[in-house]
């Protein structure tokens, strides 16, 4: 062969003395193969046997001492010797022997020579392998595979062992060895299935043995393969259906495990099959599992092992899995009935522990489980522990953690909630539910008319902020907030839209010290908020607008920035429509301040009668609230500013007309006593009664009526602010706090108090139980022209159109609700005025009168 280097024939060595000194070292390093690998001489093109010293000549073998191979030499080492020794003739290998082909020189001469060739030609005979070979070699690979099975030391080396192994490849023997190899692998491993089958009087104990032969296994299958690597890599790779050796081995210890009846079948039955092994195997597993569920301490690195083993062996899914989840399954089946049927059953220790097991879980899953269990096995729990208690969770505790605001324990129940399908949906429509009664109970109580507002607005704030917190802001909740509250604010008809507008009216009055810009800003948006879910928004205007002229006409706003800030909001939420009027009443407002200016700079130069400095607002009737006509005697000295700054009103506005309101002024009086100078902020009829004591010391009731012609009640209730309440600017001459026709007042020179400016309390703007009915009743009367208009409006359009129709149509065009009843009624209405009229063949449509 080529790696070896001729030697010069003058040395007296041959072919054979080579092939002799080979023979020799492979006797001496292992006597056991002396008979198998003493056949071959792989540095030699032809077959010689033992015990014969005569030789062939290869052809071209030069006895020339001057003649070299100009070929590179190598020396080989004793160990590749040694491995060279079991590799079969080339010639055997390739079929036929090669040509090679050397350069030749003369002896040195001192000329330069033509170099000559040496021919090797192909033996005329091509060699033959022994008929023994193949049964020589298996024996020796048979007891190093036994040997490494009996975990014993091999008395070949394992670099003999794997040129046989390519040495019998080499030569077509393969498919015999690899049959050969399995058989005694088989073999082998029946022989552990009796061990496994022992009585055991711990079933750990069982699992180490099992685990055990497992780890021997696997390690002595890769000894194996390590000597069958070339088998493996060519034989193995080249035909089809052949296991690789490493698969082959955890087929047959696998099969030893899942094939039925292989312990009788090769035992006759005096041994427990493998069914038992199995069944042992798979409780053995499974106790471990349910044990260190229940707290217990376990090898898991054990357990570890024994599942990888199943996954290698691939009975996994089929042996183990199945049962697992099965058992799994029962197990929290039953845990979960007796925790949520349990009397000492509360909801968030159930969520905790739910949690926990999930977590637990999770851990089991990564430490020794497939990742192919994961989803299985928390669908397994989920289903069991939260699927099957959703009705009885929300049932038993949500709402008690909805009012204790237990943030934690709600955002874990919507984390577990949204695990399971429907579990989201069922914890929203608990929520909905929820707040829609505690705002139907807000509502619906009449005792907590006064404190409705502030409650729902607590409470919507509330609801936010658990969206925010615990439901982490999705937007099923808030459209669960905004359905919830819709519902609860028009429960109740009317009756919220007025108290919202008070509301407003009392946070936006001047004596409201609670809030700061950014505080009231944050107010109103939120006032807004509910204003968006009230359905009668002609309500809150009626009532917002009578009290926002009461704090622009008494100047009782807190801040006009704050006024215009609201009208703001309603403009952008309603429209420029809704606002018009109560722009119009700012407008009228800074109108009067430049009307009054110029008043008082036209007068400058002529001086009035008296000391009195006037004050006029001009309202146009369009935009504020309807006032009733109040007829009262002035005294003269005030009815004569007046007079003049209504000539001087109507020769600057021609074509116009002026109403005085005299419950709507207020005025500022000087006053005298004993304990010096006050000044005192009344009514215009506080004013009309306190002038009168400036003629008279004493006034009966009677008197002072029919001085100042008050109506009876109005007059009463001045009375009672002027001579029972905490400035008392009079005396009563009868005890008692209700003021009858026999009595007599006189003034309280007597009178003091520690400010200057006094400021007694306004009777008149008390809002008495008519006016509240008056306002309601005027807004079902704009109600009713609303109605008409959008009839009349359609029908314009439409020219003919059938009932329900025109019932629907009319739905979409109102801002208020509205009942199918009255929109009837009112159709009725504009029949008989000759608007509508019925279509002489069908009642049901409807057709418009030009």
């Amino acid at each position: 062969m080529s790696q070896f280097a001729s030697k010069k024939s003058g040395s007296g060595q041959s072919e054979l003395q080579h092939q002799s000194q080979r023979t020799e070292q492979r006797q001496s390093s292992s006597s056991t193969q002396k008979d198998l690998f003493n056949y071959f001489d792989p540095g030699s093109c032809s077959y010689q046997p033992k015990g014969k010293s005569s030789r062939k000549r290869s052809v071209g073998e030069s006895t020339n001492s001057g003649i070299e191979l100009s070929s590179r030499k190598r020396q080989l080492s004793s160990r590749s010797q040694s491995k060279l020794a079991m590799e079969a003739p080339s010639s055997l290998k390739n079929g036929v022997n090669p040509t090679f082909s050397a350069q030749l020189s003369g002896g040195n001469t001192g000329k330069p020579k033509q170099a000559k060739k040496l021919v090797i030609k192909n033996l005329k005979v091509k060699p033959q392998l022994p008929s023994s070979y193949g049964e020589e070699v298996w024996a020796t690979l048979k007891e190093a595979v036994d040997a490494i099975h009996l975990e014993k030391a091999i008395s070949s080396s394992l670099e003999g062992l794997y040129q046989a192994v390519e040495n019998c490849c080499t030569n077509r023997l393969a498919s015999s060895l690899y049959e050969q190899l399995k058989k005694t692998c088989q073999k082998h491993i029946e022989m552990i299935l009796p061990i496994f089958s022992k009585q055991y009087d711990d079933e750990v104990e069982f699992l180490r043995v099992v685990n055990s032969h497992w780890q021997k296994h696997c390690q002595q299958m890769l000894l194996i393969r390590n000597i069958f690597l070339y088998l493996d890599r060519t034989y193995v790779v080249q035909s089809t259906g052949v296991l690789p050796i490493w698969e082959l081995g955890l087929h047959l210890f696998g099969s030893m495990l899942v094939e039925p009846g292989l312990g009788a079948r090769l035992y006759g039955g005096l041994i427990a099959g493998n069914e038992y092994v199995q069944f042992k195997l798979l409780r053995g597993v499974l106790d471990l599992i349910r044990r260190e569920r229940h707290g217990e301490t376990i090898d898991k690195s054990l357990l570890k092992s024994l599942l990888h083993m199943l996954m290698d062996i691939q009975v996994y899914h089929e042996i183990f899995e199945v049962k697992f989840l099965l058992e799994t399954q029962l197990l929290y089946h039953a845990e979960g009935q007796g925790l949520v049927n349990g009397q000492d059953f509360t909801l968030p220790v159930y969520l905790q522990h739910v949690q926990k097991r999930l977590h637990q879980e999770e851990e089991r899953s990564l430490q020794y489980l497939e990742d192919s269990t994961r989803r299985p096995l928390i669908l397994c729990l989920e289903k069991e522990l939260i699927s099957g208690h959703i009705n009885t969770l929300v049932t038993k505790g949500f709402d008690n953690l909805i009012e204790l605001n237990r943030i934690p324990d709600l955002l874990l129940m919507f984390q577990l909630f949204s695990r399971v399908d429907g579990g989201q949906q069922s914890l929203c429509l608990a929520f909905l539910t929820f707040i829609k009664k505690t705002g139907i109970a807000i509502v619906s109580d009449a005792e907590r008319d006064k404190t409705m507002i502030d409650d729902l607005l607590a409470l919507k704030e509330k609801a936010d902020h658990l969206v925010k917190e615990a439901f982490g802001g999705d937007s099923a909740f808030v459209g669960a907030i905004r359905e919830a509250f819709e519902t609860a604010v028009n429960k109740r008809q009317n009756k919220p839209a007025e108290l919202l507008a008070k509301f407003v009216d009392s946070q936006l009055r001047s004596g409201n010290k609670e809030w700061t810009d950014e505080e009231m800003e944050k107010l109103l948006d939120r006032v807004l908020i509910l204003f968006r879910f009230i359905h009668g928004k002609d309500i809150f205007e009626a009532f917002y607008k009578k009290d926002l002229a009461k704090r622009l006409l008494v100047g009782k706003s807190a801040s006009v920035d704050a006024e215009k800030s609201m009208l703001l909001k309603l403009k952008q939420e309603c429209g420029a429509q809704f606002t018009s009027k109560l722009e119009g009443m700012f407008k009228d407002i800074e109108l009067s301040k430049d009307l009054v200016l110029n008043f008082k700079q036209h007068f400058s130069s002529r001086r009035l009668a008296g000391n009195v400095d006037l004050y006029v607002n001009v309202l146009t009737m369009g935009y504020w609230p309807t006032y009733p006509a109040v007829t009262v005697t002035i005294p003269t000295e005030l009815n004569h500013y007046l007079e003049c700054f209504k000539d001087y009103y109507l020769s600057k506005h021609s074509g116009r007309k002026l109403a005085w309101q005299p419950n709507l002024g207020h005025c500022q009086v000087r006053a005298v006593f004993t304990s010096g100078e006050k000044e005192l902020q009344v009514s215009f009829f506080q004013t009309l009664v306190i002038l009168l004591f400036n003629d008279a010391e004493r006034l009966t009731y009677e008197e002072i009526k029919q001085a100042t012609d008050i109506e009876d009640g109005e007059l009463k209730r001045t009375l009672q602010s002027l001579a029972l309440g905490k400035a008392r600017v009079l005396l009563k001459s009868t005890k008692g706090k209700d003021i009858v026709s026999s009595d007599k007042f006189t003034v309280n020179r007597e009178f003091k108090h520690k400010l200057f400016k006094i400021k007694i309390n306004q009777v008149q703007l008390r809002e008495t139980a008519e006016e509240n009915q008056a306002t309601n009743e005027r807004v079902f009367q704009d109600r009713q022209y609303q109605i008409d208009a959008a009839i009349v409006r359609i029908m314009k359009m439409r020219k003919t159109l059938a009932h329900n129709l025109l019932i629907a149509e009319c739905f979409e065009q109102l801002r208020f609700p509205v009942k199918p009843s009255d929109l009837k009624k009112r159709i009725e209405s504009l029949i008989e005025r000759d608007y509508v009229k019925r279509d002489d063949d069908n009642p049901q449509i409807y057709c418009y009168v030009a």
